[in-house]
Order: structure tokens, then C-alpha cells, then sequence
């Protein structure tokens, strides 16, 4: 059935703070940065914005909780910068990943419980921790991974890249393709991390692995930064500045999954699909009506299994599906048109929910896809409780 909010709220504003490796400053300041930015570019006020969302998790395990060090919260934001003075209505979402914040917004623009609400996400990777291996417990599941080194989401990952290539008879030379296409794309993206570092075909091969299959350049990239948007109804949007991204659709993974200790490929798939297929259902849609597909790539294989679990490919064929700029800007669906969190940074899903609202508005410059009209961003992998949205040109 298709959602009754179906074009009723847009996002009108994106801010971007500085992405980097070294900050100069905290990450409350990046986040204040970001968010007047955005109030900013939605031709706003600081007093206009009466509502405030985030997503505020810490970025990996065992990371510190100093507000404003090492996560930005509401309260935050309602106790500095005087950003935004005249707040009614905040939340703060520890599940979901990065969707959910701004599904709540939604949520209140729609009930009335705020005109204008902003939203950020601000990442924190202090130097020599993103992946590090530290103190671990091997306790309950621990023992049977922990105390053999198996410690980290990347092991997790080449685990179930490598059944996949085995069950589809595929080669991992051939995410080359796509891998090298998000580096393409984050070199016409002033604010991405690599914007002025290129990347062959050579140099993907010959990285070094970090989990067999898995090579160094299969990661995304650590760093510091903050990415805001503000959101409104659609009868306010049509009043502002730019071009209203209109929020079609959306919805958060609550597919039944088993606990398993590792999971393998199908398992990730059986995941996936009822979650987009939530948000086709909400905003009356399927994989033919999109023109822009912003998926997730903490780790370059969930994209694989986006593609698949999404429809616009078939089980197995991702691999093949990537290749001759098939998902190019010139292509016939055109994949992470910023470079994903390979090659932008690693905003946990909020840098694709940013360039799907500029592709639909027409505001990504040289990435620009003609006639782009939908565009759908997923954060996380298909068996994280992660969320996403499906946004359109028109309401």
C-alpha cells in the first residue's frame, strides 16, 4: 500500500563540514559547521528551525562518549552555538542507522510537531583506532572468534564476499569496475576525501589485502566530519530557495534473521530484500522507476548485495552487472554518483542519502545524471537493522 506521506516533506537544505583524516578543530564544531551550512543553504534562519534529529552512535566499538568529542547528540546542539533557539520537538535514534533519524522528522513534520527540522551526523575516528585491534572479551560468542583474532566487521565480511564468489563462480578482480567507478565519481566531488587522488584498475589489483578477498581499497575510508540536512513540509518547500527533494518513501530493515555467528551470502540477501521492498511498496515503486541508486559501501560487497537485493540485478549477477560503466554516470544506473563511503568517507549512509536529494534537484554539478527523477539511499549492509529512502524530482 502506498504511504499516505508520500510527497508531503522535502529536504530543502545540505551542509557539508570538512572531511578529513587530521581535524583542526572538534567534532562539536564540524557538526556546528555542517548544520549552518545547511540552514544555510535552505535559505533559512537559525530561528526558523524548530525541530532537531540525529543519529548519534558511537562510530565502533569502544569508542569514547565525550559529547562533542566523540559524538554529536541533541543536547548538544541545544546547549551550543545557539544553532537553533527555538527548538519544540528533537529526537535522537540509536537504531536503524542513519535513515531513521530523518524518518522521525518526517514523522513530526507530518503531525505538526515542527515546520523545520535539522538533521546531522558527525563521525569521530580518533588516529590508529577505525579497525585496531584492542582489548576484547571472549565470552559467550567471543570464544569462538575472538580468541583466533576474528575480531572485526571486515573478517565478517570476506567471510561471506568469499562464499559468494565460490557460489556464483566469480572472481574478485572484477569489483575493480566498481570500486574504481566510486573513485571516478569522488574525483568531481570537491568535498570527498579523495576528490584529487585517482584511481586505476592497477592500483585496486595490487593493494594489499587486509581479509582475503578483501583488498585494502574493499574498505571505506576513516574520517572526521559532519553532513547535516534540513527538511520541511512540501507546501513550505515550494517557498524556498532550491528545489525541493521530495521524500516518496521509506523504511527501516526488520526482516526476521537468525543469530548466527557469521553469516553467509544468502543470508544477507534474505535480509535485504523484504527491507527495499518496504520502501518500493510505500512510495508505489520498483527498481525499474529508479533512476539513482545511492547503496551502501562500508565494505564494496554490500553493494553487490544491495544491487541484488534491490532488484536491479539477479541473484549472482552483480559482479557482471558492475562491468563495461554499467553503473557509471553514463550508465544505465548510475551507483554511488559521489563516491560512495569509499571514496567520499565513511558518514555511515549519510553522504548517500545527500547525493540522492542533489541528483533529484539537480545540484551535483558535474555528476550531474540527466533527467534524474528517483534516486534511493540505503545505509548499511542488508543484515544490519539499517534504513533508507526513495526521494523524486516532483511530488
Amino acid at each position: 500500500m502506498v504511504w499516505e506521506g508520500k510527497g508531503k516533506t522535502a529536504v530543502v537544505g545540505i551542509g557539508l563540514s570538512k572531511l578529513t583524516r587530521r581535524p583542526e578543530a572538534p567534532l562539536g564544531a564540524l557538526a556546528l559547521d555542517a548544520c549552518r551550512a545547511a540552514i544555510e543553504d535552505a535559505g533559512l534562519k537559525p530561528e526558523d528551525i524548530d525541530g532537531i534529529c540525529t543519529y548519534p552512535d558511537q562510530p565502533f566499538a569502544g569508542a569514547g562518549r565525550r559529547d562533542g568529542e566523540d559524538l554529536v547528540n541533541a543536547l548538544f546542539l541545544m546547549n551550543h552555538g545557539g544553532l537553533a533557539p527555538d527548538i519544540k520537538w528533537y529526537a535522537q535514534i540509536s537504531t536503524g542507522m542513519i535513515a531513521s533519524a530523518p524518518i522521525e522528522g518526517v514523522n513530526a513534520l507530518i503531525s505538526g510537531a515542527a515546520k523545520y527540522v535539522l538533521f546531522w551526523r558527525a563521525m569521530h575516528i580518533p588516529k590508529g583506532t577505525y579497525n585496531s585491534f584492542r582489548s576484547y572479551s571472549a565470552g559467550g560468542d567471543g570464544q569462538f572468534g575472538a580468541v583466533y583474532g576474528h575480531v572485526h566487521g571486515y573478517q565478517t565480511h570476506a567471510i561471506a564476499y568469499r562464499h559468494y564468489l565460490n557460489k556464483y563462480h566469480q572472481n574478485r578482480e572484477k569489483m575493480a569496475a566498481l570500486v574504481t567507478n566510486s573513485r571516478r565519481n569522488a574525483n568531481l566531488n570537491p568535498g570527498a576525501f579523495f576528490y584529487n587522488q585517482p584511481m586505476s584498475v592497477e592500483d585496486y589489483l595490487n593493494a594489499r589485502m587486509i581479509a582475503e578477498p578483501m583488498c585494502l581499497f574493499d574498505c571505506d575510508v576513516p574520517i572526521e566530519g559532519c553532513t547535516a540536512i534540513v527538511m520541511t513540509t512540501a507546501d513550505r518547500a515550494k517557498d524556498l530557495k532550491n528545489k525541493p527533494a521530495y521524500i516518496a518513501g521509506y523504511g527501516q530493515n526488520t526482516a526476521h534473521r537468525p543469530e548466527y555467528l557469521t553469516y553467509m551470502v544468502d543470508s544477507y540477501l534474505d535480509a535485504g530484500r523484504p527491507h527495499v521492498g518496504k520502501i518500493y511498496e510505500r512510495a508505489g515503486m520498483g527498481p525499474k522507476d529508479i533512476d539513482v541508486a545511492e547503496l551502501y559501501d562500508g565494505f564494496a560487497p554490500s553493494t553487490l548485495y544491495w544491487l541484488e537485493a534491490a532488484g536491479f540485478c539477479g541473484e549472482g549477477e552483480a559482479l557482471d552487472f558492475v562491468q563495461n560503466g554499467n553503473v557509471s554516470l553514463e550508465g544505465s544506473l548510475p551507483v554511488n554518483t559521489f563516491g560512495g563511503s569509499l571514496s567520499e568517507g565513511r558518514l555511515h549512509g549519510m553522504g548517500h542519502l545527500a547525493e540522492a536529494v542533489r541528483q533529484v534537484t539537480d545540484r551535483a554539478d558535474k555528476r550531474q545524471i540527466k533527467d534524474a527523477n528517483t534516486a534511493i539511499a540505503i545505509d548499511g549492509s542488508p543484515l544490519l537493522r539499517g534504513s533508507g529512502m526513495i526521494f523524486t524530482r516532483e511530488p
